[in-house]
């Protein structure tokens, strides 16, 4: 893969990452919550959960999520009993339903005590009916994290870790504010492996401040060494207009287009020869991996926790501003604790928007997620389960758009068949905004998609 500066200045567009389509822009506040009911109802899959738990110790200056920083533990406690009141909110329309896959994001998860963690997996397993071999996974900050909070949370069934790693080289540490020592990290993966941890992830950021081709190949050897499950290389997001604590980061600091583009590549080779499975556009596995085989027997989806093989139609968000996906229904709880509590002491839902997709919206998910998860599609047989007469005629104006795409070898268009190129993989955002009819209405918004 090349670093071409001339389509960096033609594809490098202001673009979605696909967690979802249409994106959560499309959601709108005058959402009917009896929507849910009735996705939660038509859903025949079991479902996955995911709690939000907003909490930091200290503030990372690259992050955009929903957060607070505080010291204060006792707001855990508050937050835990807010929680359950959601659960029983969500409890009867699950009612005879089964969870498949619990996951702890954040914030920090690893914020919480031991006491408060042993609370909320006492609540999940009150109020839900998990499956007996129930994904648990948690994201570790590891300065939050001790060694005895590790073998804790294994004992509490949590079975898959996701390590806030970002960049190794301290410079790059001290502009974003997430100073972590390499053999802190090194010792707790050491301990994950003697626990028994049936998967370890690792994410790693590029196109942070003072990153530089040098130093994030030594990045890259130690996490190689490190010898990972899964790897997880996102794209820094610099918004500073939306998210205030990026605006501590200068703008000379971080690097070019070209070279964060750089960057990527660097990692996807690394990663490649180190034997770990290319997984979608920022995710690596090992063949053996969940992942990894999703890919290979082509049921790999995606949805607004990343790549994932437990659906992207089936994901209930808890707790506050988390996103649920459910029977083509978009909705998105509030984004402020105090309007989330209101909500949930009243036992309503604390949605705050959402959005019910149409044929056209559900036709085009199903043709994004395909090419963002397998870089190909077979237009026959699309057709065919969408019950489209003619594909190009259908998106036609996407045709027009994937012109310059295919001039460039960035994309192949056969009979019944579209495929992404080696290279177009690096391009595939600015692919898949091809068929997006709702982009131009908030592009402004989004990230490059270097």
């Amino acid at each position: 893969m090349q670093c071409d500066p001339a389509l960096i200045r033609k594809y490098n567009i202001n673009g979605p990452r696909y967690t979802s389509y249409p994106t959560a822009l499309a959601m709108q506040h005058n959402f009917d919550p009896c929507h849910v009911q009735r996705a939660i109802a038509l859903c025949s899959d079991d479902l996955s959960l995911y709690l939000h738990i907003p909490f930091c110790q200290q503030l990372c200056y690259y992050c955009g999520c929903n957060k607070i920083v505080t010291r204060h533990q006792h707001k855990a406690d508050i937050y835990l009993q807010a929680l359950e009141q959601e659960m029983l909110c969500y409890a009867a329309r699950i009612a005879g339903k089964h969870i498949k896959q619990v996951h702890l994001g954040g914030g920090t998860p690893t914020f919480l005590t031991e006491l408060q963690l042993t609370r909320l997996i006492v609540l999940i397993h009150k109020h839900f009916t998990l499956n007996a071999d129930a994904e648990l996974s948690i994201e570790i900050d590891p300065r939050s994290c001790s060694d005895d909070k590790l073998r804790f949370l294994h004992k509490l069934g949590f079975n898959r870790v996701s390590f806030g790693v970002q960049d190794l080289d301290e410079k790059v540490q001290i502009a974003i504010n997430r100073v972590q020592d390499t053999d802190l990290i090194r010792r707790q993966m050491l301990l994950c492996r003697e626990i028994g941890f049936a998967s370890v992830n690792l994410d790693l950021i590029y196109g942070l401040p003072f990153q530089h081709p040098d130093s994030f190949a030594q990045t890259l050897d130690t996490i190689i060494q490190l010898n990972p499950d899964r790897i997880s290389l996102f794209s820094y997001a610099h918004l500073p207009e939306r998210f205030a604590a990026q605006r501590k980061i200068p703008d000379a600091s971080l690097p070019d287009a070209e070279t964060k583009l750089q960057l990527q590549t660097m990692g996807i080779e690394a990663f490649g020869k180190a034997g770990y499975q290319f997984i979608g556009m920022d995710h690596f596995a090992k063949p053996d991996d969940a992942l990894a085989k999703a890919q290979q027997n082509g049921t790999l989806q995606r949805n607004f926790q990343g790549y994932t093989t437990a659906g992207q139609d089936t994901l209930i968000g808890l707790g506050v501003s988390s996103i649920s996906q459910v029977s083509g229904v978009l909705w998105q709880n509030v984004k402020t604790l105090p309007e989330y509590y209101q909500m949930v002491a009243q036992l309503q839902l604390p949605i705050e928007r959402g959005f019910c997709l149409n044929d056209d919206d559900k036709i085009r998910a199903a043709l994004i997620s395909q090419l963002i998860c397998h870089f190909k599609l077979d237009t026959s047989a699309f057709c065919q389960q969408w019950g489209i007469t003619a594909f190009w005629h259908y998106f036609a104006d996407a045709l027009t758009l994937l012109q310059p795409f295919m001039e460039d070898g960035l994309v192949e268009i056969y009979a019944e068949r579209i495929k992404v190129t080696g290279s177009g993989r690096l391009w595939v955002r600015s692919i898949c905004a091809c068929f997006d009819a709702y982009l131009n209405q908030g592009q402004q918004r989004y990230s490059k998609v270097v």
